[in-house]
């Protein structure tokens, strides 16, 4: 198994020095997350800890003002607008969204995915939206766009300035899931053979074609976000099925196990990053 360049710096980060084998058997998330902020911060010492979250617009002035006048007239306020409708009009069996979460939905976003230790497994808030529909007798949406992307959309909203809040419990199967989300993202595939890291983390701020990188630091925190590539919104599903595609690798099918502890990995590591979403992106 291949690994990008980018884990052997963070794993030497991480345990001060140790050997990446040892950092290999040994998972430690809060390691891991310090070690994470240290490198990006360093490696652009001029961007606001905060601004990364903002993704590429983050890396230099021009890209930071296109982002300020894009704000003004938002082009995924019709998904927010949209997807308050949806939360807000109840099941046909009278139930609602509210009815799934606590706090009844609002401003929670910060909290997901969590590991539930009672299936062992990640659960994401697509997985969540989808699981409290067909508990309610409702089809399931797709994971990619449309629906889901204006649910998540406003329940971002409604958390925006919350700072990410993931935990991993002191549960072996929650460290596990951290881990295999951790070698997703710094395993090489497709046939380019290139990782996660390779544009995430070892080229932000630089352009493939026409698009600039954005830094692996708080790149969830402005999902879901609209793509004028994609002339429309895209979820993390959309987002991690689009990026296998574009290496040239066999994407997998959205909420496998792999992508759910890919999510929990690169939300861990960026805590205490305010919620942005929905964002929008070249």
């Amino acid at each position: 198994m291949h690994f990008a360049l980018g884990l052997v710096a963070l794993a030497a980060l991480a345990l001060g020095g140790v050997p990446p084998a040892v950092a290999a058997d040994t998972p430690d998330p809060v390691a891991d997350a310090k070690a994470f902020r240290k490198f990006f911060t360093e490696k652009f010492p001029k961007v606001k800890l905060e601004d990364f979250v903002n993704g590429p617009y983050s890396m230099n002035e021009d890209m930071h003002r296109q982002w300020e006048e894009k704000e003004q007239f938002p082009p995924y306020e019709f998904s927010v607008d949209m997807g308050k409708e949806m939360f807000s009009k109840p099941f046909k069996n009278g139930k609602s969204y509210a009815d799934c979460f606590p706090n009844q939905g609002i401003g929670i976003r910060q909290n997901y995915p969590y590991f539930d230790d009672k299936e062992g497994k990640v659960v994401t808030l697509e997985l969540a939206l989808n699981r409290c529909r067909e508990a309610n007798g409702e089809a399931p949406f797709s994971y990619v766009k449309d629906e889901m992307a204006a649910l998540t959309a406003y329940m971002a909203f409604t958390s925006r300035g919350k700072p990410f809040a993931i935990k991993i419990p002191d549960d072996p199967r929650a460290l596990e899931a951290y881990q295999n989300g951790k070698r997703y993202f710094y395993t090489r595939r497709g046939q380019l053979n290139f990782s996660c890291a390779t544009c995430h983390v070892q080229s932000p701020g630089e352009r493939i074609r026409a698009e600039v990188l954005a830094p692996a630091l708080g790149i969830l925190n402005a999902m879901p976000i609209y793509r004028s590539e994609w002339s429309g919104m895209g979820t993390t599903s959309r987002r991690f099925t689009t990026c296998n595609s574009q290496i040239r690798g066999v994407p997998l099918n959205p909420q496998d196990d792999e992508y759910r502890d890919l999510e929990y990995y690169l939300s861990y590591v960026s805590n205490g990053l305010p919620i942005s979403g929905p964002g929008a992106r070249p």
